[in-house]
């Protein structure tokens, strides 16, 4: 593979995203006929097929899927060579790629003002979605790195952890549970359980913790891909439901909700960066990353607020009593 050239790889990546050989090269530029001669030689060089022929367009083979991580990387170190001439520059430029899940938005901007405090310089590109998306964000070198619960465990990855991520049960204040201590996971089979949607990591913690109990699902139609509409639909009355601490904070501060005290609760999680093993990260990522273990803790929100709630509710329940 000595003779391969930038227009080759990019060939192979142009048909890989576009799926047809017309598309990409209207993209590139160029013919048919000469993207196909690129692509051509490549295979011969290789002696494997780069791409299936399917009913939904071109397919990565394995040998595809090979080629299109060499293309990653060399990507990879040309965005490293533009960050290292830009911070040689004295500019302290460059561009970070994170994708967060859905829970942890609730406290990714501030991680990212107070790194960007430091970094002026640095553009981040933000990403937010479920743990499934996010996994196969990272999976597809979409991203720089990830902040999640859980890391993936079916491809290579580092992941370091730097803060706890407690997991709690909510429930509005006038619920007959509010107040009440040393509850059991039996006391809650009565209750209307609101639940993330497939794919979430809340929704796996829920699933583990709750196993061997049959529970009731709140008659809301939906599994639901947003902690807000939860959470709205718990301080209506609807149901209860186990999200993350972080998630919740400034409600139970205020007291539109309430955590119930049951035992097992909180689930203690812990939260992770998480990055591909082959992934070359830039100086500008690379700074982001080591901004995360270092003080990426003091942006979660603490438990402090829903300890003092639940101390506010026992009275009520007494009185109720």
């Amino acid at each position: 593979m000595r003779n391969l050239s930038l227009k080759q790889l990019q060939a192979v990546a142009a048909v890989a995203r576009l799926g047809t050989m017309t598309r990409a090269a209207q993209e590139l530029n160029v013919t048919s006929a000469a993207l196909y001669a690129r692509i051509r030689q490549l295979e011969e060089e290789a002696g494997l097929l780069l791409f299936d022929r399917t009913p939904t367009g071109l397919k990565p083979t394995d040998a595809g899927r090979e080629m299109l991580w060499a293309i990653d990387s060399i990507n990879t170190v040309l965005e490293t060579c533009t960050d290292r001439l830009r911070t040689l520059k004295g500019g302290g430029g460059g561009r970070v790629t994170m994708g967060v899940v859905s829970t942890a938005k609730y406290f990714a901007p501030q991680v990212i003002a107070g790194f960007v405090q430091r970094y002026p310089g640095v553009e981040i590109n933000l990403s937010v979605g479920n743990r499934g998306s996010t996994v196969e964000a990272l999976r597809n070198y979409e991203i720089d790195f990830a902040i999640m619960g859980r890391p993936p465990r079916d491809f290579a990855i580092e992941a370091e952890i730097f803060g706890p991520h407690p997991i709690v049960l909510i429930a509005g204040p006038s619920n007959a549970l509010a107040g009440r201590t040393g509850l059991t996971r039996a006391d809650l089979a009565e209750e209307s359980f609101l639940v993330r949607e497939e794919g979430s990591g809340t929704r796996t913690v829920f699933e583990e913790f709750m196993s061997g109990v049959i529970i009731k699902r709140a008659k809301l139609g939906i599994d639901s891909g947003s902690n807000e509409t939860i959470k709205q639909a718990v301080m209506a009355g609807l149901g209860i439901a186990l999200l993350s601490a972080h998630t919740v904070a400034a409600e139970v501060e205020s007291g539109r909700l309430v955590t119930l005290d049951v035992q097992g609760l909180p689930i203690r999680r812990d939260w992770y960066a998480v990055r591909r093993a082959d992934k070359v990260l830039s100086p500008a990522a690379r700074a982001f990353w080591e901004y995360l273990m270092q003080d990426g803790a003091r942006w979660l929100p603490g438990l402090e607020a829903a300890e003092t709630a639940r101390s506010a509710a026992e009275p009520r329940a007494e009185a109720r009593a």
